[in-house]
């Protein structure tokens, strides 16, 4: 489960749905006040005829005020098709008519007897006239009216707008007020998503010493980069480490101790059973082989107790295919006893510059070399290629042994793990130690399967090759 994309999910959800809902409240409201103000300007509309009805009803005779309020107001029959097409194509008419939404504006006036001197909307007014707001049903259309009667002429007047051109404009005002909201919305959730992956950065900053972090040089944290929620966390976590570190030491001081402690007994009691095999070799050749066990597992805590602790590494330029060279005439012997064939195939001629420790190096080999050996049976070949790669050099060894199941290969990269105690007679350090070498030098060290896909185990070692400085 990711922190941050939870919390960019439910920051961005919880963004979102506050922003619609103010987008809806918004809509709504607008909707609400601009049908508010149609209806003040439909009163005000309603008062401004009436006023010139009372200017005129003094002056003017019935049939002179019903032409002049007909010439004046009945701009457009409400009954007749549209001079300009609904397809918004023109704001403004060319005809003396004026703006295309005059037609959806409608007038009436009537005497105080009731007789109608402007009728432009037609609606059915049989059930009498009541002032105030209502709507009326005329030419298809909904009507919204507002009827008033002037008290000094007696007259009734109202004034009508067609539902469809409020509720249109209406819309578009508030879609015009919401709009910048709703642009705005994928330019929040950037702004959220960039917010929360600042914001973890100090964590991911603490997380790359952590992880690039070796066990033989454990150090703290620098809390100085923590942020003040993880303050605590960073503290502990170093005071993880620094126990850690100090139980590693412990471990590493003892496992050097015994092995310098064991050194010297081991030698002793080498030489008696020496004395005792010349004059009994039966009876003394188990157990020689044991005590020779025990002095090999010896030097190999040993050894790995300095590599451990990068005691005396001194990495210098040297030719990696002399020193593989040397490597395999070390275990030629070995090799020999079994009828082994230790071949090399050199892809660089003889032109690999690598920096490295070459006592170090010579070991790797001979680690891996002497486990080929171990594990290949008899009248085999152990076969060993170099060549360029990735800047640096890749050293493989191949045997024909049973080799190791792709599922077992990260365990058998681990100290003291030998998975078949059928074969040789190691403790399982050969394989860990060439690893922690390869590291040491900067490079890796992998197990795989052999390329022909017959049986046996390819190690494959990569070491940078050395920096040719350009003047």
């Amino acid at each position: 489960m990711s922190l941050t994309r939870t919390l960019i999910l439910l920051v961005t959800s919880a963004v979102l749905l506050i922003a619609t809902a103010a987008a809806g409240w918004s809509y709504v409201e607008s909707n609400h006040e601009l049908e508010e103000l149609f209806d003040a300007q439909l009163a005000q509309s309603t008062r401004i005829v009436q006023g010139v009805v009372r200017q005129l009803v003094d002056t003017q005779s019935m049939g002179q005020l019903s032409s002049t309020l007909r010439g004046t107001l009945q701009l457009y029959d409400t009954g007749l098709p549209d001079p300009v097409a609904d397809g918004e194509e023109e704001e403004v008419t060319s005809s003396p008519l004026g703006h295309k939404y005059e037609k959806k504006l409608a007038f009436e006036v009537w005497t105080s007897e009731g007789k109608p001197l402007l009728d432009t909307l037609k609606a059915d007014d049989s059930e009498g006239l009541e002032p105030g707001y209502t709507w009326a049903e005329s030419t298809g259309y909904r009507w919204r009216t507002f009827t008033l009667r002037d008290p000094e002429t007696g007259f009734w007047i109202r004034t009508a707008q067609r539902e469809d051109i409020r509720q249109e404009l209406s819309e578009e005002l508030a879609l015009g007020n919401i709009l910048p909201l709703l642009l705005a919305l994928p330019l929040l959730a950037l702004a959220v998503i960039a917010a929360t992956q600042l914001s973890f950065r100090p964590l991911r900053r603490l997380e790359a010493p952590v992880r690039d972090m070796a066990p033989e040089h454990i150090h703290p944290l620098d809390a100085r980069q923590a942020p003040k929620e993880v303050a605590g966390l960073v503290q502990a976590v170093n005071g993880l480490l620094k126990r850690l570190n100090l139980a590693l030491e412990r471990e590493r001081r003892f496992s050097a101790d015994a092995a310098h402690e064991l050194r010297t007994p081991l030698a002793v009691l080498r030489l008696n059973l020496e004395k005792a095999f010349a004059d009994n070799p039966e009876q003394f050749h188990n157990l020689t082989q044991a005590v020779d066990r025990m002095v090999h597992l010896v030097e190999q805590m040993l050894l790995l107790s300095r590599v451990d602790a990068g005691t005396d590494f001194t990495p210098d330029q040297h030719n990696l295919s002399a020193l593989i060279e040397q490597s395999i005439a070390d275990v030629v012997p070995l090799a020999l006893k079994k009828n082994i064939e230790p071949i090399l195939e050199d892809n660089t001629k003889g032109q690999a510059m690598v920096p490295c420790h070459s006592a170090l190096t010579n070991t790797l080999m001979r680690s891996l070399l002497a486990n080929a050996i171990q594990y290949s049976p008899e009248n085999t070949i152990v076969t060993t290629t170099l060549s360029a790669e990735d800047e640096g050099y890749s050293i493989t060894v191949c045997d024909q042994g049973p080799g190791i199941p792709e599922t077992e290969r990260e365990r058998a990269l681990s100290r003291f793990v030998r998975l078949d105690q059928r074969v040789g007679g190691g403790a399982g350090l050969g394989l860990a130690i060439a690893r922690r070498i390869a590291e040491l030098h900067g490079g890796q060290l992998s197990l795989a399967g052999r390329a022909d896909g017959q049986s046996g185990l390819c190690v494959r070692i990569w070491l940078p090759a050395a920096r040719t400085s350009s003047h």
